[in-house]
């Protein structure tokens, strides 16, 4: 449960590469995800390289319940690896419950080694899909934003149905949740 409840969005990063060792563990936890039918319809593109880093940054927003000076992350800020989530459609079209667990899978094995991510799916997906040479049969589903935090998020309770994140004092994240008897049934 402490990894689960520490595995939080990050937003802001130190520039601090993320070993091969690290990139190999997520990428290896994502293919270990469970899949529908084990179809298997998802393949990973890596984004390492500063410059394409910068460049798949420049397709992104961030933080939509923020004002974007506060959300967005700063030059010396952003994170130092994407990876994006491609769903192969000839395979299985319809396959977001596998990227999830992909994606579920990737975050927490980032975590596990202390590197923080955002899961984006606000960025420009027809010119990243470009970018990373995807064909028709391709579409971009996410990309995830890697790198190891240089703020902290943290979980408090829903208050007067707000379920907003904000920035403390310490611009560090706050995010609401709601409570456990307000989101199960018990039949």
């Amino acid at each position: 449960m402490e990894l689960l409840e520490g595995r939080r969005t990050y937003r802001r990063f130190y520039q601090k590469e993320i070993s091969e060792e690290i990139v190999g563990e997520i990428l290896r936890a994502a293919r270990l995800s469970s899949s529908a039918a084990n179809k298997q319809p998802l393949s990973y593109v890596v984004i390492r390289s500063a410059d394409k880093v910068n460049q798949v940054f420049d397709c992104t927003r961030w933080a939509g319940y923020l004002k974007p000076e506060d959300g967005q992350p700063g030059e010396d800020e952003k994170p130092v690896l994407f990876i994006a989530v491609v769903e192969n459609l000839n395979i299985n079209p319809d396959c977001d419950t596998d990227a999830g667990l992909a994606i579920a899978n990737m975050t927490l094995a980032a975590w596990n080694r202390g590197v923080g991510s955002c899961i984006i799916g606000a960025c420009n997906k027809p010119r990243l899909s470009e970018m990373f040479g995807l064909t028709e049969e391709q579409k971009l589903h996410t990309v995830v934003a890697f790198g190891y935090p240089s703020h902290k998020s943290r979980i408090e309770e829903v208050k007067d149905g707000d379920i907003r994140y904000y920035l403390d004092e310490n611009r560090d994240y706050v995010v609401p949740k709601r409570q456990l008897e307000d989101v199960v049934t018990y039949m």
